[in-house]
């Protein structure tokens, strides 16, 4: 009997004890820790080594170059101290930029004062001409037609105004013999009157025919000037841009827009003429002055700068742009500074 309470009394459960299995779950639960930090390391460094990024490199101590280290030191009082020490300003800094155009300040399409056949043209683009050259030539058959018809007409009034001398001077000597012989009795006062009347009346005729022959070579000059109308001559020196007609076309200034019907013959700039003009923002104007120096670079040679100076300041301003024009002046012409090139120009401060 006690031997069956004792094996009864060792089958009970002592709820006062700790459980004897808390200890082995803390180290379980610690080597599990360990292995997945374990893990850990070795999937990053088999990350790394695999470098999956070829422009990237792994960073380790013994890639830094000497120049990139970083110093653990700390930075010395001096330095840390020292004043930023400012660049001297420049008498020729630059204080304003702006983009322009090359501009002519005499350009002009030249065209016929009349409308006409064109049966000549003298020029082709890139020619340069003079103060006079004949650009182009128009039909001048009827002007010539005209000029001689009013230089006849001269020779007809310069004749009739001898045939008027002549008729004056004898009545001149009629008048006289009838005075004469009216003091003696032998004339009447009714000859004497009508030999005066015939000498006022043959005056007045040759008044008149010398009124016609200013008329007549006025008109002769007339027709000379619409016969020179059919020359077309450069009226300044330049050189040809643009050739706007050829042989067989009309011509007439008058009438815009025909297409086959020309307004000039072709145009001409003035090389020497050239400058430069641009827009200036017109709250920056105030740094603009006349006389101003500029250094200019072309779109077409950016290496190449230019040295300018400002003429004027357009006393006026785009409402649109908010800006106002400024007139540049080139001081060193050149063969290769075209009119239309773009250019970029800096303002200096002095």
């Amino acid at each position: 009997m006690d031997d069956k309470s004792e094996l009864l009394s060792q089958l009970k459960i002592d709820r006062t004890e700790e459980p004897s299995s808390s200890g082995v779950s803390v180290v379980a639960v610690v080597v599990l820790m360990l292995t997945a930090a374990a893990a850990g390391g070795v999937g990053a460094w088999t990350l790394l080594d695999k470098n999956p990024n070829p422009n990237q490199t792994a960073i380790t101590p013994q890639s830094i170059p000497p120049s990139k280290a970083v110093s653990t030191t700390e930075a010395s009082p001096e330095a840390a101290t020292t004043p930023a020490v400012e660049r001297p300003v420049d008498v020729s800094e630059k204080i304003l930029n702006a983009s322009g155009y090359i501009t002519a300040r005499r350009m002009a399409t030249v065209s016929a004062e009349i409308m006409g056949l064109i049966t000549e043209v003298n020029v082709e683009e890139g020619m340069s001409v003079e103060t006079g050259h004949v650009l182009a030539k128009l039909d001048s058959a009827v002007a010539t037609v005209n000029l001689n018809f009013a230089k006849a007409q001269v020779t007809v009034a310069k004749a009739r105004l001898g045939r008027i001398n002549a008729i004056l001077s004898e009545a001149r000597r009629v008048f006289e013999r009838t005075k004469e012989l009216n003091k003696s009795d032998f004339s009447t006062v009714a000859n004497l009157t009508r030999a005066q009347a015939d000498v006022e009346s043959f005056e007045a005729d040759l008044m008149s025919a010398q009124a016609d022959i200013t008329v007549s070579e006025l008109e002769a000059e007339r027709q000379q000037e619409r016969l020179d109308d059919h020359t077309i001559k450069a009226p300044f020196g330049g050189v040809v841009t643009v050739k706007n007609a050829q042989p067989g076309e009309i011509v007439a200034p008058s009438s815009a827009g025909g297409g086959f019907t020309r307004t000039g013959i072709c145009t001409i700039v003035d090389m020497d003429s050239l400058e430069i003009e641009v827009d200036v923002n017109e709250a920056f104007i105030g740094r603009v002055f006349e006389g101003q120096k500029v250094e200019a670079n072309l779109d077409a040679y950016p290496n190449w700068t230019i040295p300018a100076s400002v003429i004027a300041v357009i006393p006026t301003a785009d409402r649109a742009k908010a800006t106002v024009r400024v007139r540049i002046r080139i001081d060193e012409k050149d063969a290769r500074i075209l009119p239309d090139m773009g250019v970029k120009v800096a303002f200096l401060k002095a």
